[in-house]
């Protein structure tokens, strides 16, 4: 593989992951909204303490979806910080990792996925095996699934 090709493969990671996460940013909007609706739809009733309760179950509903809204865009800028037209020689935030049975990108922490047809663990970089890759290069060796696994190939 060409330097070139490394490249554009990393962008492919890269831009893979800005849209799963872009997309996980329109359903939790989505989701918002649609709590936000159900607590103000909330109607009084004879019962009382139904209206209230159903009001403060909506709000309780968009809290939660706001939280994932901005772990997302958390990840999602994090993401957008990564430098992928650069080749490592060790692991690192951007680098992509090549084992004899795994592959990891360290960017953003989506598990696996299919990407031009390799599959990929997706890693944040605070994610413990992305800390146990850290500045390891070609022939290093760690500890994966309770098994030595060795670095074929990192960029």
């Amino acid at each position: 593989m060409t330097n070139q090709e490394m490249i554009a493969f990393k962008n492919s990671l890269k831009k893979a992951g800005e849209l799963q996460i872009t997309e996980r940013i329109a359903m939790t909007k989505a989701a918002i909204d649609n709590a936000q609706a159900a607590a103000n739809g909330e109607e009084k009733s004879s019962a009382g303490d139904k209206y209230e309760t159903g009001r403060a179950m909506g709000h309780l509903e968009k809290d939660m979806y706001s939280r994932q809204q901005a772990e997302n865009i958390k990840d999602l800028d994090q993401l957008q910080k990564i430098h992928v037209n650069v080749l490592y020689t060790k692991a690192q935030a951007g680098a992509f990792v090549r084992c004899a049975e795994h592959s990891f990108f360290i960017g953003t922490g989506l598990g696996k996925q299919e990407v031009d047809g390799q599959l990929v663990f997706f890693l944040s970089p605070q994610a413990p095996l992305a800390k146990l890759l850290l500045n390891k290069g070609v022939g290093e060796k760690f500890l994966f699934n309770k098994k030595e696994t060795v670095i074929l190939e990192v960029y």
